[in-house]
C-alpha cells in the first residue's frame, strides 16, 4: 500500500471516529467536537492504539505519513495562532484597564504559582523534565500550561450559552485576552535560545520595522488583498521566529497581533476560524496524540494530570474570587468568571506542543499536561450552566 493510501486511510480514521462518538453520544455539552478530536488524538496514539494494536498502529503511522501529518499539523496550528493573535482586542481592556488588569493578573498568576509549586514536587523524580531543560524553563513553563485559557474555545462555549454579546461575556473576553497576550509573551522568554541572542534581537528589530511597513501597505490595499497578503505576513513570520531560535508559533502569533481585526470582515474572519477547526485542526489534534507517551507507567501520567488539575482549577478560582472581592462583583460573578477561564483545549495543547519541540518537557509530561487540559475543558459547562442560571434568575 502506498504512503497516500495510509495517509488516507489516517485521515478517514479522524475525521470518523470522533464526529460519530460526538454525534451518537450527544457529547456536546461536556465535551463539544474539538475535545472529542483532542480525545481521539491522545486515543490513536503510540500509548492506547500503539500500545493495543501495534501492527494496525505500525502498518497506518509509518514515518511517512506522520511526517505527512506533520505538515499539515504546522500550517493548521499557525493559521489557528495568527487567527487568535488577529482578535485580540487590546482597545477595550485597555479603556477598562484597572479591572481588566486586576483580574487578568490574578486569573493567571495564581494558578501559575500554583502550578509551578505542583512541577516543583514533580522535579523530585524523575523522567518529566527534558533533556534540554534547565529547571526554571520546565518549572515556568508547567506553572503557565495551568494558568493557560484557550480563547478560542472560551468563544465558543460563550457563543453556546448566549454569553457572546452580553457585557458580562465582553468582560470575560479582556481578561482572557489579556491573559493570551501574556502566555506567548512567556513562551518566548522560555523557549529564547540564549545562545543565539543576537539572532533574536536582530529579528525582533526587523519584525518590528517590518511590522510598520506591512501594516501601512494593508491600509492601502482591498479587503480581498489583505487575506492573501495576510497569508504570506503569515509564512515570513514564522520562518523568522523558527530562524532565530524562537519558534514557529511565536512568529505566527506576532504576525496576527499586529495586524488590526477591522482590517478584515468580522463575519469572514468567523468563518475561516470555523473552517480551520472543521477541516485542519483534527489533523493537528491527531498529530498531537501520536507525541504522548506512557512509558514513565499509566499511572504515574494520571497521578501528575490530576496534580497539574489541581493546581490549575484551585488556583483559577482563588484568583477570580479574589478579584472579584477587590473589585465588589455582583453574587456569583466570580464563581462563573473563574469556570469559564478553565477552558485549555487547543491553546495549552499549542503550548505544550512547542515545550515538547524544545526538549523543555518529557513526553511523559507532555501527556499529563494533554490530559490536564482536555479535562479542565469537560468540566467548564457542567459547572457554568447552573451557575449561569442562577444569575439569570436573579436578574
Amino acid at each position: 500500500m502506498s504512503t497516500v493510501e495510509r495517509f488516507l486511510i489516517a485521515l478517514l480514521i479522524v475525521f470518523t471516529i470522533p464526529w460519530l462518538v460526538w454525534r451518537w453520544g450527544r457529547t456536546e455539552r461536556w465535551a463539544p467536537l474539538v475535545v472529542v478530536q483532542i480525545l481521539a488524538g491522545i486515543l490513536l496514539g503510540p500509548g492506547v492504539l500503539g500500545q493495543w494494536f501495534p501492527a494496525y498502529y505500525a502498518f497506518v503511522f509509518t514515518p511517512e505519513v506522520t511526517h505527512a501529518l506533520n505538515g499539515v499539523a504546522w500550517w493548521a496550528v499557525m493559521l489557528f495562532v495568527m487567527i487568535a493573535g488577529v482578535e485580540l482586542d487590546m482597545r477595550q481592556a485597555w479603556t477598562h484597564r484597572r479591572e481588566s488588569g486586576i483580574t487578568a493578573g490574578l486569573a493567571l498568576g495564581m494558578p501559575m504559582l500554583l502550578g509551578c509549586g505542583a512541577a516543583m514536587v514533580m522535579l523530585a523524580w524523575p523522567g518529566w523534565l527534558g533533556p534540554q531543560a534547565q529547571r526554571w524553563q520546565f518549572v515556568l513553563g508547567v506553572g503557565m500550561a495551568c494558568a493557560v485559557t484557550a480563547l478560542p474555545i472560551l468563544i465558543l462555549f460563550m457563543e453556546k450559552l448566549e454569553l457572546l454579546r452580553h457585557p458580562l461575556g465582553q468582560r470575560i473576553l479582556r481578561y482572557a485576552s489579556l491573559d493570551d497576550l501574556a502566555i506567548w509573551g512567556v513562551l518566548a522568554l522560555i523557549v529564547m535560545d540564549w545562545a543565539r541572542v543576537g539572532r533574536q534581537m536582530a529579528f525582533l528589530l526587523a519584525f518590528v520595522l517590518a511590522a510598520l511597513a506591512f501594516r501601512r501597505l494593508m491600509v492601502r490595499v482591498t479587503e480581498q488583498d489583505r487575506w492573501y497578503l495576510a497569508l504570506i505576513w503569515l509564512a515570513a513570520c514564522a520562518l523568522g521566529a523558527d530562524w532565530a531560535g524562537l519558534h514557529f508559533m511565536v512568529g505566527a502569533f506576532l504576525a496576527g497581533a499586529v495586524l488590526d481585526a477591522h482590517w478584515f470582515d468580522q463575519d469572514r474572519m468567523d468563518l475561516l476560524r470555523h473552517h480551520v477547526l472543521l477541516t485542519l485542526m483534527p489533523v493537528f489534534f491527531l498529530s498531537t496524540g501520536l507525541r504522548t507517551s506512557w512509558t514513565m507507567g499509566g499511572l504515574d501520567v494520571l497521578l501528575a494530570a490530576a496534580l497539574l488539575l489541581a493546581a490549575a482549577v484551585t488556583g483559577k478560582l482563588i484568583g477570580v474570587h479574589l478579584a472579584g472581592r477587590i473589585l465588589r462583583w455582583g453574587p456569583g460573578e466570580a464563581s462563573l468568571i473563574g469556570w469559564l477561564l478553565q477552558t485549555k483545549a487547543l491553546i495549552m495543547i499549542i503550548f505544550a506542543n512547542v515545550l515538547l519541540d524544545r526538549a523543555i518537557i518529557s513526553s511523559g509530561t507532555f501527556t499529563a499536561l494533554l490530559l490536564m487540559a482536555v479535562a479542565s475543558t469537560m468540566i467548564t459547562i457542567p459547572m457554568v450552566e447552573p451557575r449561569l442560571a442562577s444569575i439569570r434568575r436573579a436578574a
